[in-house]
């Protein structure tokens, strides 16, 4: 597996890894969304014009994950951790994470902010096995049109739908 820091000229292998992401996390709210590369290719350029630091892991030259941090002193949040569902269990989402550390050892942090969806098992249990159990902050919106609400957290002394 290589890991390489992205730029514009790999904006072809990473945006259908976003389309991807971006379907995934639809299904998380009740959408059944479809694949917009166009979309996925703007917002991979939105990043790389914000300074957000990319990385794309590649085996074989086949692209197969990647990380987005968005850099906000003085901390460091993952806005996509994402491997490709055949690649997953190879400790490729663990090797993109540390990039992400390093990146916030190199500003003096002890560690990153993550953005979880709480219907994502598989980040949440992927996060908890790094030492991630602190719930920092919640998020809270009005549902969206499409969005199929089926379930209830309690956080504290609130419930929310999710």
């Amino acid at each position: 597996m290589i890991i390489k820091e992205a730029d514009s000229s790999m904006a072809d292998q990473i945006a259908p890894l976003i389309t991807d992401f971006r379907t995934v996390l639809d299904s998380f709210r009740g959408i059944d969304s479809r694949p917009d590369l166009k979309s996925a290719l703007l917002e991979y350029h939105d990043f790389l014009k914000s300074g957000y630091p990319v990385f794309l892991a590649s085996e074989d030259e086949i692209p197969v994950g990647y990380i987005v941090c968005r850099i906000e002193s003085p901390c460091l949040w993952v806005e996509h951790l994402f491997v490709r569902k055949e690649f997953r269990r190879k400790g490729i989402a663990s090797s993109l994470f540390t990039k992400a550390e390093e990146l916030a050892a190199s500003m003096g942090e002890d560690t990153v902010f993550n953005y979880v969806h709480p219907n994502n098992d598989g980040i949440i249990n992927f996060l908890r096995s790094k030492g991630y159990t602190v719930l920092n902050l919640i998020e809270i919106r009005k549902a969206y049109p499409n969005e199929k609400l089926s379930d209830s957290i309690r956080v504290g002394n609130h419930i929310f739908d999710y």
